[in-house]
């Protein structure tokens, strides 16, 4: 692999990739989105060039031109950009969309994955040259959770498991072995402020990977944000599952939960 097409979408995953692809001498063309991808990614690539998310057209040909074989998917692009009433869209865009079965996450990145292929591209595992990056096992913080905690963790590995069956969200809030909130489109944040607001306090966030997770895209991931958003939202326990989960910066953000006394735990 000396060059890999990177369709970058939010948050600090993509900038992860690309550090790490700098570090193995691998050549990185980015094809960045309008509205999700970071600004600072041009200093981590090769070449970047923008696009609105309904310009698939303009981004396969884009790869086909630079002769690119190899590409990887890493960060979201927002789903809620897809369905703006004012989206520029081209003729590939609403070909594809059109011909989808449903318009759940895995349906949508799938159908691109398929349409990569037809142009002789293969969509590589997300994770790729960040496997050290996965979560381990075990308390990652100073403070363990608590018998409550721990039960919290229980009931919500099974309903997170079962959403993400579903390709509904990979977040479940819990409190009290009670579920109150699920995260759907808006993403994991929005969903543990919502479940924060209705919790008022020691809430527990699990997220999972989903029963039949594709490697290749939407691969849960967190990350300072997320303890700051928990800490937003007054939640005091996030479990996430070893060995399928991406920790962006570990160190600072279990530093961060250190301080907010938010237990992290991989199981």
């Amino acid at each position: 692999m000396k060059t890999i097409g990177l369709i970058a979408g939010n948050g600090a995953f993509p900038l992860m990739f690309a550090r790490a692809a700098r570090q193995q001498g691998i050549r990185v063309v980015v094809a960045a989105v309008k509205g999700d991808t970071s600004w600072f990614i041009p200093f981590f690539v090769d070449e970047v060039r923008w696009f609105s998310p309904g310009e698939l057209k303009k981004l396969f040909e884009y790869f086909r031109v630079g002769g690119i074989r190899q590409v990887l998917m890493a960060g979201q692009v927002n789903p809620a950009n897809l369905f703006r009433k004012d989206l520029p869209v081209d003729e590939e865009f609403r070909r594809l969309f059109d011909a989808l079965a449903d318009r759940r996450c895995d349906t949508i990145f799938g159908a691109i994955a398929e349409r990569l292929a037809a142009e002789g591209m293969e969509l590589l595992d997300s994770t790729l040259l960040l496997k050290d990056f996965l979560a381990p096992h075990g308390t990652l913080t100073r403070r363990a959770p608590t018998l409550a905690e721990l039960a919290d963790i229980e009931f919500g590995r099974a309903i997170a498991k079962q959403m993400g069956g579903l390709d509904i969200g990979q977040t479940v809030v819990i409190q009290g072995r009670a579920i109150v909130a699920i995260e759907a489109m808006e993403g994991t944040d929005r969903a543990i402020v919502r479940g924060g607001k209705i919790a008022r306090g020691n809430a527990v966030v699990v997220k999972t990977s989903k029963p039949k997770q594709d490697p290749r895209f939407d691969v849960p991931v967190i990350g300072p944000r997320t303890i700051h958003t928990m800490k937003q939202a007054g939640a005091s326990c996030l479990a996430i599952e070893a060995g399928k989960t991406l920790i962006i910066d570990r160190t600072a953000t279990i530093k961060l939960a250190n301080r907010f006394r938010i237990t992290i735990v991989g199981a």
